[in-house]
């Protein structure tokens, strides 16, 4: 009987083991990704993220189509609903125990699709996607969009992967 216990116990342990490794990637917000992803020379991913609808998610809330369409759902404040901001707010989806300097007001920032940066942001690291990955980096797909992008949203319209990734590219330039 001992010994089933000790195999549980470490067992428990791994499990456990791995669990706070899974967890112990946190957010670190745009502007820490602004300081490699904004220059010319290697794309300006910020920029154009920052221009783009995914930054602009959180804003789009206090919209009169939003308000409007908050009311026939009965929500009085879509900006302030977790219904809505699960969609429109990466700050308000995640643990906040897991954020190190995400702001509230950064819409769908770089790290919903892209993952909790903090291991990965370090330039020796980015460099290889491999690492980048090891070290939390998500390469986002299609099941990752449709997170959000789904029939579940009330302005729904039909999402074409292919076509939703052409207008939110921001690759990095060959060679950096």
């Amino acid at each position: 009987m001992l010994s089933k216990s000790l195999v549980f116990v470490f067992c428990l342990a791994l499990f456990a083991g791995g669990s706070a490794t899974a967890q112990d990637f946190e957010y670190i917000g745009a502007t820490k990704c602004k300081m490699c992803h904004n220059k010319p020379a290697t794309g300006q991913q910020y920029k154009i993220w920052s221009e783009g609808p995914h930054a602009n998610a959180l804003k789009s809330l206090t919209s009169e189509k939003a308000m409007a369409i908050a009311k026939e759902k009965g929500i009085a404040d879509p900006s302030k609903d977790a219904s809505c901001l699960k969609c429109h707010s990466t700050y308000a989806r995640i643990d906040q125990s897991l954020n190190i300097s995400l702001k509230e007001d950064e819409g769908i920032s770089c790290e919903t699709c892209h993952g909790p940066g903090s291991k990965y942001k370090s330039n020796t690291i980015m460099k290889d996607q491999a690492k980048s990955i090891e070290n939390g980096l998500i390469v986002p797909d299609e099941k990752l969009c449709k997170e959000c992008h789904n029939e579940e949203s009330p302005t729904y319209k039909e999402f074409n992967y292919a076509e939703a990734v052409k207008k939110i590219a921001h690759p990095v330039n060959a060679g950096n």
